[in-house]
């Protein structure tokens, strides 16, 4: 398989799952739960700065949409930063010369 296809079956697969894996279960995640069943939800601060609060992208009024786009975002900036990342590896790897014994 060609490195090129690899890269778009990996994106597909990781949009496709960001897609359905919000409509998977309508209970809070692990530490939010712990949290509740612990009491201290309450306590918790808040970030400095939240890009996707919550998960939600904002100005969606549809939650289940808006938590999609939130995926989507995360998994295109994840896949573009080690996209460029391998990109930059192969190439320096590729601009040395090889040492044969």
């Amino acid at each position: 398989m060609s490195f090129k296809k690899w890269w778009l079956i990996s994106l597909g697969v990781a949009l496709l799952l960001a897609t359905v894996s919000p409509l998977a279960s309508s209970s809070p995640d692990g530490l939010e739960r712990v949290a509740e069943d612990h009491a201290f939800i309450d306590t918790a601060q808040s970030s400095p700065f939240e890009i996707i609060a919550d998960y939600v992208f904002p100005g969606v009024e549809n939650e289940a949409a808006a938590t999609i786009l939130a995926g989507w975002t995360g998994v295109l900036v994840m896949f573009g930063a080690v996209y460029g990342f391998s990109w930059l590896i192969t190439r320096k790897r590729a601009s040395k010369p090889s040492v044969s014994g």
